[in-house]
């Protein structure tokens, strides 16, 4: 009898493991910053000449870092953008399931993201907080980006040039 009771449990233990492990696949199988969760919102903008803030969401440890981005590289992103003053989110890469790609440095994204981008690791998460001065300005971008917004990315830097982490 308590042959059959160890057996049952160790099919409970053994569902509850492979439970565990799809959990865990999908967590990190999904983008660190989904499009559709509430983000945070500061009720106002920062002042359009405030400085770039940039947060490390998870940073790569040096060891592991081969190469950091610099200008000029084609670098491949994952990205969810909001307004700061209300959190909407108003684009993400995440989203379209297709990373990012521009090369850095040659004016192909706003100010913000040329500037805080730079000596990023592949695998490592940053949060932009971007004054409207480094963004759209006063004028705006369509109807989802009113003047004069500050804009909040969570990115992460995919490839660089075309190589993962373990390409290089």
């Amino acid at each position: 009898m308590a042959k059959t009771k160890l057996t049952i449990s160790g099919k409970l233990f053994g569902a509850f493991a492979i439970l565990a492990i799809l959990v865990q696949y999908v967590d990190n199988s999904m983008a660190f910053s989904d499009p559709n969760e509430t983000k945070p919102a500061s009720g106002s903008d920062l002042a359009k000449d405030a400085k770039l803030r940039i947060g490390v969401l998870h940073r790569v440890p040096e060891n592991e870092c081969n190469v950091k981005s610099k200008s000029g590289d084609e670098l491949s992103m994952h990205y969810t953008g909001w307004t700061r003053k209300d959190g909407k989110v108003f684009d993400s890469s995440v989203k379209r399931g297709t990373p990012f790609e521009f090369k850095l440095g040659a004016g192909m994204v706003i100010q913000g993201w040329d500037r805080g981008l730079l000596n990023m690791c592949i695998g490592e998460r940053r949060r932009l907080t971007i004054p409207s001065g480094l963004g759209y300005g006063d004028s705006g971008a369509g109807e989802s980006i009113p003047g004069g917004a500050t804009l909040v990315f969570d990115v992460e830097l995919i490839k660089i040039n075309g190589k993962s982490r373990d390409e290089l």
